[in-house]
């Protein structure tokens, strides 16, 4: 469905139709007193159309989501033929900056939402992007990656039960769809509640830039701007699979600290009962075989060598099966 609107006007700055801009949200500053400002890319068409946000870089140092945001960016894909697109390819700057996932006050931005304009500076980021970005936006979809060395396999989570969002899911179409829930505190929770639709992407490891990821990720971003009619594209998008279907997924955590090595590749479906990774000492006097807890696809591994006794090491996956 088509938005009629005369004016198209955020941050301060009126985008007439057919005209992009660069613009920044100013939230904070340096102890220099240097501004740290958030670049917002906005590009508009001549036709109005609905606004789709791509934002990545909610946490520091998941550079995956970064990339795709930016080869968005710079192929020109960010420019409808109807509609408007806005980038943010670097919401956290200083945990960018710093190459970590929190902003320096310790906290995690994607437990801070709503937000509040006298709170923490994680607290008046999530506010100030409430209040000046999320209302102009139909559509988001954020990027995101495994914390620390834990490796997600591409994958689109959403509510499985909320039809719309599922059906935008599918024709992103990553390898796995995957329930989950909203968490408090989210910028998930807080954009759904404003009637708006997101997809959370998630996809690789930290401190990387994988080319496989980066595929899906672009990939599944021009099969949603093809979908709502605000591109077209000269190469083929067409599927060229159907996601699995994850109902649930179970956590396996080391039975022991030591090192490990996982015996089968992210992404792989295993059965209960299965080897799928070893945890070791350093003296060869000790061995732990690991076992699959149930059928499923692992959907995240665990690239650390060394573990400690409860480091989550797999995510397992559990398909379910779902009719149109």
């Amino acid at each position: 469905m088509l938005h009629k609107e005369k004016k198209f006007v955020i941050l301060g700055k009126e985008i007439a139709p057919g005209k992009g801009a660069q613009l920044n949200l100013d939230v904070a500053r340096l102890h220099t007193r240097t501004p740290i400002l958030v670049p917002v890319i906005v590009e508009r068409a001549k036709l109005d159309g609905p606004t789709v946000l791509l934002m990545a870089g909610l946490h520091g140092d998941e550079i995956n989501g970064i990339e795709i945001v930016r080869r968005v960016l710079r192929k020109g894909f960010n420019k409808p033929q109807c509609g408007t697109i806005i980038c943010m390819p670097v919401f956290n700057i200083f945990g960018f900056l710093n190459v970590k996932r929190e902003l320096p006050d310790g906290r995690d931005l994607n437990r801070s939402f709503p937000g509040s304009e006298s709170g923490s500076l994680a607290s008046q980021f999530a506010y100030h992007f409430m209040k000046e970005i999320a209302p102009h936006v139909d559509y988001v979809i954020d990027f995101h990656t495994g914390a620390a060395q834990r490796n997600n396999f591409p994958q689109i989570r959403c509510l499985l039960n909320d039809e719309a969002s599922l059906e935008l899911a599918k024709i992103f179409n990553p390898p796995f769809i995957l329930q989950s829930s909203h968490i408090a505190k989210t910028i998930r929770e807080s954009i759904v509640k404003q009637g708006k639709k997101m997809l959370l992407f998630e996809g690789g490891k930290t401190n990387s830039i994988e080319e496989m990821i980066v595929e899906e990720g672009l990939n599944g971003v021009k099969r949603i701007l093809s979908h709502l009619g605000m591109r077209t594209f000269k190469i083929d998008i067409s599927k060229d699979r159907n996601p699995y279907f994850l109902g649930e997924s179970k956590w396996m955590r080391s039975p022991n600290s030591g090192m490990f090595q996982a015996a089968v590749a992210n992404g792989a479906e295993v059965k209960k009962g299965d080897v799928i990774g070893m945890v070791t000492d350093p003296y060869g006097k000790f061995e732990k075989k690991v076992k699959a807890i149930s059928d499923g696809f692992i959907i995240c591994l665990n690239e650390s060598p060394v573990v400690y006794k409860g480091d989550a090491i797999f995510h397992i996956g559990i398909r379910t099966f779902l009719h149109d």
